[in-house]
Formats: C-alpha cells, structure tokens, sequence
C-alpha cells in the first residue's frame, strides 16, 4: 500500500510539477458548492405567477445577446420563464412605467401575459440565459408592433 502511495506521489510530482502538487490534491478535495440564485412564486413586479399548464410540458433554454443600446419591442409571454444575466445590464419596463434593473449575476423571474420590453442601457453586450416553461407549439413570446417604443 505504501509503495502503491510513493508510486502516486512521484507520478503527481512529474506530472502535475512539485509546484502544482498542492493544486492537484485540492482539487480532490474540492467539494461542490451551490448557491440558490432566487425561489419565489412571484414575477419581478410581485405579480403572483399562473398555475401550471396541463398537459406535457416542454423546457426551453434561450441564449441571449443584446448590444450595447439595444431596444426589444414591446411583447408578452404566455408562459412562465426565469433567466440569470451573466454579463451586463439589462432594464425591463412594464407599460405601465415600472422598471426593474438586473444586474449581472442576478436572477429574474419575467412577467406572464403583460406586456413589457427590455433595453440594453449599458455599454457592453448583455448575455443573458432564459428558461422557459413551455408547452409544444407555444410561442415563447408575442410581439406587439403596433406598440411604438420611445
């Protein structure tokens, strides 16, 4: 058994270096972290989220990139969808005026059914990741042209 270590030992010195034998055992004794980003029943306008749809659900990840200065147009979402902004800075306005800044790292729950848009105000790239909750043949959002944006 001692051999078998001293054998080890000298196989992670020649290969990981004598510098980096430190790093390769932290990295077995790395443990997993989690941090829950957000658990709320609510959209990011403290509206209480829709029940369920019935039927067999349909999970749907978006990537998306907006550039600096940015405008969507306005439109709504018919299904429930939760993202986290991994860079920059993105503002979605309500039409009724309320605006809610998320920042990068944070989590934001959207608005179901209510009308809104979102502008990139920063002056780098927003990446932002969505996950939708979806049903087959469902649209992830509905445009609303006739909206004119400011």
């Amino acid at each position: 058994m001692m051999k078998k270590m001293m054998n080890w030992v000298l196989a992670a010195t020649l290969i990981c270096g004598a510098s980096v034998m430190t790093s390769c055992k932290s990295a077995q004794q790395a443990q997993v972290q989690s941090s829950e980003l957000i658990r709320t029943n609510q959209s990011w306008d403290g509206v209480e989220l829709p029940d369920y749809l019935q039927g067999r659900p349909e999970l749907v990840a978006v990537k998306y990139v907006f550039p600096a200065g940015k405008k969507l147009g306005w439109h709504h979402h018919p299904v429930m969808n939760y993202g986290i902004l991994v860079q920059g800075e993105l503002t979605i306005i309500g039409q009724d005026g309320k605006e809610k800044v998320v920042h990068e790292g944070e989590a934001v729950v959207e608005m179901v059914n209510t009308i809104h848009h979102g502008e990139n105000r920063g002056k780098k790239d927003v990446i932002l990741y969505m996950f939708y909750l979806s049903q087959k043949d469902l649209p992830l959002a509905v445009q609303h042209p006739e909206i004119p944006l400011e």
